[in-house]
């Protein structure tokens, strides 16, 4: 199986992108699964129905997201039916008491959205969440891929994570940052890992925001 991870998708920059690459990228490579991170694709803050609905036309299978998942309050009623509505969107799993979906299987594979706390948003324990649904993944499926988009600040925030969750998961991939690193490895236990996959947007920027 091959998946592909593509890091925030900034505005309409990143929307365009995604439009123009990834149907020819997933014929050429084979692609049996894309996973972006979309919070940010409706004018670089939040998610919209439209704009979500612009990347899964455009052949992305599941969106994640992170602290700015709530910044367009338009998309909330459609967290919480996410499988059913044609719309896969999650929020982060450690939100407490929060609409929406932390977990979702789709075409055979476990997707998991956490998020970090350092330097961000004080939420539950992203280490604790991981557990909690891996343990309820033993019980009710036999999904061999699982991957993971951490959304976190701390670089080392997301290696602990990386580490915890090595022989455990399929995948660890960072987001959040939008600048993308160079360690991407196999973990000794197996599971993949990169600290941050980047961002989908305009270069000429700071971290796709107007530079000047």
């Amino acid at each position: 199986m091959r998946i592909l991870m593509i890091g925030d998708v900034i505005g309409k920059p990143g929307r365009d992108v995604v439009r123009r690459i990834v149907p020819g990228l997933r014929e050429e490579q084979e692609i049996d699964l894309v996973i972006a991170n979309g919070e940010n694709t409706a004018g670089g803050f939040g998610l919209t129905v439209d704009t979500a609905s612009e990347l899964l036309d455009a052949g992305v299978d599941v969106l994640t997201s992170g602290n700015h998942i709530w910044d367009k309050k338009e998309i909330i009623p459609y967290l919480d039916d996410t499988q059913d509505s044609g719309v896969p969107i999650l929020r982060p799993a450690n939100y407490p008491d929060a609409p929406g979906i932390g977990l979702i299987e789709w075409k055979g594979v476990t997707i998991i959205n956490l998020m970090g706390r350092v330097f961000m948003t004080a939420l539950d324990c992203p280490f604790r969440a991981a557990d909690r649904l891996l343990d309820g993944l033993r019980e009710r499926s036999d999904t061999p891929v699982i991957i993971v988009d951490f959304h976190a600040e701390a670089t080392s925030e997301k290696q602990a994570m990386g580490w915890y969750l090595d022989g455990r998961v399929s995948g660890v991939f960072g987001t959040h940052t939008h600048v993308g690193t160079v360690d991407a490895r196999i973990l000794p236990r197996g599971t993949a890992y990169l600290t941050d996959v980047g961002m989908t947007g305009p270069s000429e920027s700071v971290i796709g925001s107007d530079k000047d």
